[in-house]
């Protein structure tokens, strides 16, 4: 069984920052991607940011980069997401998952933006 825990989110000014980790935990495969999907008041889940644990190739929504830098620790079961010029428009639940084949997630983190 595999468990993914988020913490980090919060309330910030627009034009703030906010970091948030994700720590997964239990058995998988060595070759794996993590990364964070957020969904906003009335919007579908979108994918923000990814990584891959093979040779950290990261992939962002276009509406983050620049803004958003996604990473992974030392203990490679750990990704942290950086987010700096925060918008009203990035308030959302952010969701850690790992896809290792299977998808697991987290319970989500709540990032409000206010203006």
């Amino acid at each position: 069984q595999v468990q993914v825990v988020e913490s980090g989110g919060g309330l910030v000014q627009a034009g703030g920052s906010l970091r948030l980790s994700c720590v997964a935990s239990g058995s998988f495969f060595r070759n794996y991607v993590m990364g964070w999907y957020r969904q906003g008041p009335g919007n579908q889940r979108e994918l923000v940011a990814s990584i891959t644990s093979a040779a950290d190739i990261t992939n962002y929504a276009d509406s983050v980069k620049g803004r958003f830098t996604i990473s992974r620790g030392d203990a490679k079961n750990t990704v942290y997401l950086q987010m700096n010029s925060l918008k009203p428009e990035d308030t959302a639940v952010y969701y850690c998952y790992i896809h290792t084949p299977a998808r697991y997630w987290g319970q989500g983190t709540q990032v409000t933006v206010s203006s």
